[in-house]
C-alpha cells in the first residue's frame, strides 16, 4: 500500500479521485492500492521553552538567553489534530511507500517532514512536486515522482527559518517584556515583524519631521502645449519674478525638435508580492485577503501555485500556452490575436535560470466560466488573466518628442509621447485609468502639434508657487514592496528582481507578518494608510540594536536562508550566528540603565478602516494638532465653510453661498495629506488672516 499525505482534505479528495482511491474512511481515502490522507496545515510545532526545562516556564531575565542544545518538535495540543495524526501514524506504519503531497514550497515541505518525523516514518518517501491542481498536472506529477532527498535543502532552509525565529522571538520577546513592558502586556519581537514595524515607524517620523520648503516654477503654454523652464525650481521668489518679468511680454521661439521612436514591453507576469500590491492598489484588498483569494483559485484549479517569488515561466510551459488560452473562453476576443499566429517566446517571459521551484502565477487550462468564483476571486482572476494574455502581445510602440524653446535667453522644454502602435495596451483598452495604460511620464503632453525650428509667437507664462512634499505613508501595497526590497525604493523591474534575495520575509509570509503587527497593536489603519500606534513607535525607539530592526540586515539573513535552499550555505552556521547575536542583545539590554517603559493601549487596535471625520487625535506633529480630514480645515477665505476636494482644485463648502475660494492642484497638490494641506494653507494665508 502507498500512503499519500496532502496538506488539506480538499487536495486529498482531488488526488484520491485521480488515483482511484474512492472509498471514504475516517481520516483518509482508500482504493487502487493507495491511501490518501491529509494534515490541516501544521500538525506539529517546535517545542516551547517549558518543554525543555521547568525553569524556563518562568519569565526571568537571569535565565536568558534560552538556547536548547537540540531543538525538538511536538504535536499541537488540539483534539482534532491529535486524532488526524493518529490516522497518519497508523497508515505510515502499514505503508510500503509514502508519498509527500504537501504544498510544493518551503513551508509545505516543513509541515510534511515534521509529521513524518513525529510518526517515526522509516519507509521509502517520494515527493509529488506540481505547480497546479488540475487533473493533468496531478497525473503528470505522479508519473514523475521524485526522491524526497531531492528536497532536503528546502527542508533545512525551512527548519533553519523556524529555529531562527524561535531563538530570536522567544528570547527577545521575554527580554523586552521583562525589561520595558508595563501593565502585563507582552512586547512581541520577531526576526521579520520588528524590522517591518521599523519601516512604518521611520516613514512616520520622516513625515512628522518634514518641513515644507517653498519653491517657484515657471512654465508657459504655447500652441496648447506646456513648456517648463529648464532651470527647474527657483528657491527665491524674487529670482523667479525677475525671470518672469523678462519673458511675459516677449515671443517664444522654437530652437530644436527631436523625435525618437521607442518600445515598451508588456508588464511582467505576477509573483505573489506584485499580485498583492496590484490588488491593494486596484481593489483595496489587504495582503492577507489577496493571498486567501489566490489560494482559493489555486485549490479550485483556476490558477497555478501562488506562493511564488518569480515573474518568469520555465521553457517547458511554452507548449502549453496555446491550450491555456483556448480554455480562456470569456477572453476569446483578447486571445484570438495571439492564437492566430505563432505564439512568441521571449526571454522576458521564459527563463529557466529565473525559475527554481515554481513559475509565475498564470491561469490553468481549466475554463474559468466552469469554476465557481466569488466576486473578489473573479477580480483577482481577471487581472491575472489579462496580465498573462498581455505578455504574448507585441510591444507598445511610441514616439517621444522633445522640443526646446527660448524666451529672452530663458530656455524652456516640452516633451510629448504619442502611441504609434498600442500592442499589449489593447488588452487594457476598455479599462479606465488602468496603471498599464498610463503615459510613461506624467510630465508628457499626450499630444503635440508639429513644431518648426525657428517659428515664434506669443505664449501664456505663469509663475507657480509650490512646496516640497513629504513622503507618503505606507499602504499595504507599498509596504509589501518595501519588504521585498529591504526598505529601498525601487521602481525598475530588473533591479527589483535582483534584490528579491535580500528582501525581508517570504512572499508566503509577508501578509501574515502585517496581520501580526495589527494583532500586537503596533500598527493601525487610517483609510488605506498604515500608521504605527504609540506602542509601536515606543518599541522601535527603545530597541537600540540595529540587528533587530534593520530591514537591510534582516534581508541579509533572508539571503542566507535562500542560499541554504541551494546548498550554498550551512544551516548550522546560520543558527550559530543567531545564537551569538541573541547573546549580545541580551547583554546589551540587561545593561541598559534607562527607565524606559512601553504601554500598549487597548483602544489602539484598529484593524478595520475607520473614518476619522470630526475626530481630533492626540498625536502631535511639529507641535500642531494632526488634521485627518478636509472637513477639519476651515476655509481661509470666508471662515464659515470647510474645504472640499474637486476634480481640479480644492474649494469651500460654502461655494453655493458665494465663497469663491479655489486652490488649484497645480499649486496645492491633490496628493497632499489633510494635515500637510492645513499647514500649507496656514502658511500661505497668514497675511490674509491678519
Amino acid at each position: 500500500m502507498k500512503v499519500c499525505i496532502t496538506e488539506k482534505p480538499s487536495v486529498a479528495k482531488d488526488i484520491a479521485n485521480i488515483l482511484g482511491a474512492t472509498v471514504r474512511r475516517d481520516g483518509y481515502f482508500e482504493g487502487a492500492g493507495y491511501c490518501v490522507t491529509w494534515t490541516y496545515g501544521h500538525l506539529c510545532t517546535l517545542k516551547e521553552p517549558q518543554d525543555y526545562t521547568d525553569s524556563w516556564r518562568t519569565w526571568t531575565l537571569s535565565l536568558l538567553p534560552m538556547l536548547p542544545p537540540r531543538f525538538g518538535i511536538k504535536l499541537i495540543d488540539d483534539k482534532g489534530i491529535k486524532k488526524q495524526f493518529s490516522v497518519i501514524e497508523d497508515l505510515i506504519r502499514q505503508a510500503e511507500e509514502v508519498i509527500n503531497c504537501g504544498d510544493a514550497g518551503q513551508e509545505g515541505e516543513l509541515i510534511q517532514r515534521w509529521v513524518m518525523q513525529k510518526a517515526k516514518c522509516d519507509k521509502v518517501v517520494k515527493r509529488l512536486w506540481i505547480s497546479s491542481l488540475t487533473d493533468e498536472s496531478i497525473k503528470e506529477g505522479f508519473d514523475h515522482l521524485r526522491p524526497q532527498s531531492d528536497f532536503d535543502s528546502l527542508y533545512y532552509a525551512g527548519l533553519s527559518r523556524a529555529i531562527g525565529d524561535w531563538i530570536l522571538g522567544m528570547n527577545a520577546t521575554r527580554l523586552y517584556t521583562l525589561k520595558y513592558g508595563q501593565g502585563g502586556n507582552v512586547l512581541s519581537i520577531g526576526r521579520v515583524q520588528t524590522p517591518t514595524l521599523a519601516l512604518i515607524v521611520n516613514r512616520q517620523k520622516e513625515i512628522s519631521n518634514f518641513v515644507p520648503e517653498d519653491y517657484w516654477d515657471i512654465r508657459t503654454i504655447y500652441r496648447n502645449t506646456i513648456f517648463n523652464a529648464t532651470k527647474g525650481r527657483y528657491k527665491s521668489e524674487d529670482d523667479a519674478k525677475a525671470v518672469f518679468e523678462t519673458i511675459k511680454d516677449s515671443l517664444l521661439k522654437i530652437k530644436s525638435v527631436d523625435s525618437k521612436r521607442g518600445k515598451e514591453a508588456p508588464p511582467r507576469l505576477f509573483d505573489l508580492t506584485s499580485l498583492q500590491v496590484e490588488c491593494n492598489k486596484k481593489f483595496g484588498f489587504s495582503a492577507e485577503e489577496t493571498l486567501r483569494y489566490i489560494q482559493s483559485l489555486y485549490e479550485k484549479k483556476a490558477t497555478t501555485y501562488p506562493r511564488v517569488d518569480t515573474t518568469y515561466l520555465s521553457d517547458d510551459i511554452y507548449p502549453k500556452i496555446g491550450g491555456i488560452m483556448q480554455a480562456m473562453v470569456p477572453y476569446a476576443s483578447l486571445t484570438s490575436p495571439v492564437l492566430s499566429k505563432k505564439i512568441p517566446k521571449s526571454k522576458k517571459v521564459f527563463d529557466n535560470s529565473k525559475v527554481t521551484d515554481h513559475h509565475a502565477i498564470i491561469p490553468t487550462n481549466v475554463q474559468p466560466q466552469t469554476v465557481p468564483m466569488t466576486v473578489e476571486e473573479k477580480k483577482v482572476y481577471d487581472i491575472i488573466a489579462k496580465r498573462f494574455i498581455a505578455a504574448f502581445y507585441p510591444d507598445c510602440e511610441f514616439s517621444s518628442t522633445t522640443v526646446l524653446a527660448e524666451v529672452n535667453d530663458v530656455e524652456f522644454k516640452a516633451t510629448g509621447k504619442q502611441i504609434l502602435f498600442p500592442g499589449w495596451r489593447d488588452v487594457y483598452a476598455k479599462e479606465k485609468k488602468s496603471e498599464e495604460e498610463q503615459p510613461v511620464s506624467e510630465a508628457d503632453n499626450e499630444s503635440m502639434p508639429q513644431f518648426i525650428i525657428g517659428e515664434e509667437g506669443p505664449h501664456e507664462p505663469s509663475l507657480l508657487k509650490k512646496a516640497t512634499q513629504p513622503p507618503k505613508l505606507y499602504t499595504e501595497g507599498t509596504l509589501l514592496k518595501a519588504m521585498e526590497t529591504a526598505g529601498r525604493s525601487v521602481e525598475d523591474e530588473e533591479l527589483r528582481e535582483a534584490m528579491k534575495e535580500n528582501g525581508i520575509g517570504r512572499p508566503s509570509t509577508r501578509a501574515a507578518i502585517i496581520e501580526i503587527l495589527f494583532k500586537r497593536k503596533y500598527i493601525r489603519k487610517e483609510k488605506k494608510n498604515l500608521m504605527a500606534t504609540s506602542a509601536g513607535m515606543a518599541l522601535i525607539d527603545t530597541i537600540k540594536e540595529d540587528l533587530l530592526k534593520s530591514a537591510k540586515l534582516t534581508g541579509l539573513w533572508e539571503n542566507k536562508l535562500r542560499k541554504i535552499e541551494r546548498n550554498e550555505y550551512d544551516a548550522s552556521l546560520f543558527i550559530e550566528e543567531l545564537k551569538g547575536m541573541v547573546g549580545n542583545i541580551v547583554y546589551n539590554v540587561m545593561h541598559d540603565s534607562s527607565n524606559t517603559s512601553i504601554v500598549i493601549e487597548k483602544n489602539e487596535d484598529k484593524r478595520k478602516e475607520t473614518s476619522t471625520q470630526g475626530k481630533n487625535t492626540s498625536r502631535k506633529r511639529s507641535k500642531q494638532k494632526m488634521v485627518n480630514d478636509l472637513s477639519e480645515i476651515a476655509c481661509p477665505l470666508c471662515g464659515k465653510g470647510h474645504l472640499l476636494k474637486g476634480n481640479m482644485a480644492y474649494g469651500c463648502s460654502e461655494f453655493k453661498n458665494g465663497c469663491v475660494l479655489r486652490l488649484p492642484f497645480i499649486e496645492y497638490s491633490a496628493e497632499l495629506t489633510p494635515n500637510d494641506l492645513a499647514r500649507l494653507i496656514k502658511k500661505n494665508f497668514k497675511t490674509t488672516k491678519k
